[in-house]
């Protein structure tokens, strides 16, 4: 039985990629459908598939960044992206690192991916390390598609207040809100910390868990244990943060 996650954030478009797999890959299980990067991630390193689906645009983590971190933590799971138009999966299928299929997709162009799967299962996978540093590169290459948010409010009473983006040390899910953390304490914003994600500068907010995301300014080292999971000290808060096995791969270049 070969084995597959599918990562997409739009609901309607995971139904169609999910019905079109059973028609033209019936005995394919779908272990997982996630609506974002992190549960993609955490999906793959908890079922480590044979196949995983990513869209190359969801919240917080990027297609990409599920890639270079896989590669890693699940290297035998083969890689497909969709999208509706990206030169860097492109480029990735080129260089024969994995597949991709362009949304709108097509029964034809998803039967052909499904032969090419198949057939690879036999050759010896590539190198992870390789495979996890090429997909770092195009993850960084990448143009950002709006401009990242500078800065959030918070209600508190009659009082708004004005934080700056920079000032808060890490985010974390509270319910449907998110908790901001700065050095002088901690506010309630009243949104999700997914789709706070996708407005945060990529290059400075990390995930290390589903449920949390650091300011990488306002780290001040990382300890990696003998289980593969690491705990980040932060300059101006007393506690420690817990990254979860499955992100360490992020901070490869740490």
């Amino acid at each position: 039985m070969t084995t597959a996650i599918l990562a997409e954030d739009e609901a309607l478009l995971r139904t169609a990629l999910r019905d079109l797999l059973a028609q033209v890959w019936p005995e394919l299980e779908i272990l997982a459908e996630c609506e974002d990067g992190a549960s993609a991630l955490e999906a793959i390193d908890e079922h480590r598939p044979d196949v995983a689906f990513l869209d190359i645009r969801m919240p917080g983590l990027s297609g990409m960044d599920v890639a270079a971190a896989a590669a890693e933590t699940s290297p035998t799971t083969q890689l497909v992206f969709t999208t509706a138009y990206d030169q860097y999966a492109i480029d990735a299928f080129e260089r024969g690192a994995v597949d991709y299929l362009l949304k709108p997709i097509k029964p034809d162009r998803l039967a052909a991916t499904v032969q090419r799967l198949k057939a690879r299962r036999e050759a010896p996978p590539m190198d992870a390390i390789a495979l996890a540093a090429l997909f770092r590169d195009l993850a960084a290459e990448r143009a950002p598609g709006s401009e990242p948010l500078t800065w959030i409010t918070a209600s508190h009473g009659r009082e708004t207040r004005l934080i700056m983006v920079d000032d808060v040390a890490y985010f974390r899910a509270d319910n449907k809100y998110t908790v901001a953390v700065t050095a002088e304490g901690e506010v309630l914003l009243r949104t999700s910390v997914r789709e706070l994600a996708s407005r945060l500068d990529p290059t400075l907010f990390k995930q290390i868990h589903r449920s949390t995301i650091v300011n990488l300014k306002a780290v001040a080292s990382i300890v990696r244990d003998d289980t593969g999971k690491g705990t980040l000290r932060l300059k101006q808060r007393p506690e420690t943060l817990v990254v979860s096995q499955p992100f360490m791969a992020l901070f490869r270049n740490m």
